[in-house]
């Protein structure tokens, strides 16, 4: 179990924001395609009644050729000046059989979005160029992860960031403001 905190910033140019990265020292750790596929019940009970979601997560990293998959439970608990997120995680090995499984619990896919990313990390500051499909979600974004709040504001200074374009927001509260509907 996990706690994250994170931000995105929205309207992106992946090139520049790849180039920054680069002339700052910062190290490109993978180039990942993943499947996320989002659970929930009926009554979408995850979401609105514990702030989260559930999700298969599969990932192929495109310089290896290794794939993997993580079973995440993901819950936002603030958003005093960044999202803070408690993740608790653990890598499967049966996408399949744990699918059947959640769906006897009544669980159903709610959601399922494939995304390139890249990551680059910089001392203890993890930097991810997220690249949807479009249906899910048409733009590319940069999300900034950090263990202490105070890395966020360095951040954004070292890569010269636009302050009026990083979000608090999910992926679905930036979805449903765009009327492209939840997820």
């Amino acid at each position: 179990m996990a706690k994250e905190l994170e931000v995105k910033v929205l309207d992106i140019d992946k090139n520049e924001i790849e180039k920054r990265l680069k002339e700052v020292g910062a190290k490109l750790i993978s180039r990942e395609y993943q499947i996320n596929t989002i659970f929930d019940t009926e009554d979408r009970s995850i979401k609105n009644k514990q702030n989260g979601y559930l999700r298969i997560r599969e990932k192929r990293d495109l310089d290896k050729g290794s794939v993997s998959y993580i079973f995440t439970l993901k819950k936002n608990i603030s958003r005093d000046g960044v999202r803070e997120n408690l993740e608790i995680e653990t890598k499967i090995e049966n996408k399949e059989a744990l699918i059947r499984i959640l769906e006897s619990l009544n669980l159903k896919i709610v959601h399922e979005g494939t995304k390139e990313r890249i990551k680059y990390k910089y001392e203890d500051i993890t930097f991810d160029i997220d690249t949807w499909d479009n249906e899910t979600y048409p733009y590319t974004y940069l999300e900034i992860e950090v263990k202490q709040k105070d890395d966020l504001q360095r951040a954004i200074r070292l890569l010269n960031l636009d302050e009026s374009k990083v979000t608090l927001k999910s992926l679905a509260q930036i979805r449903m403001e765009l009327g492209l509907g939840d997820l």
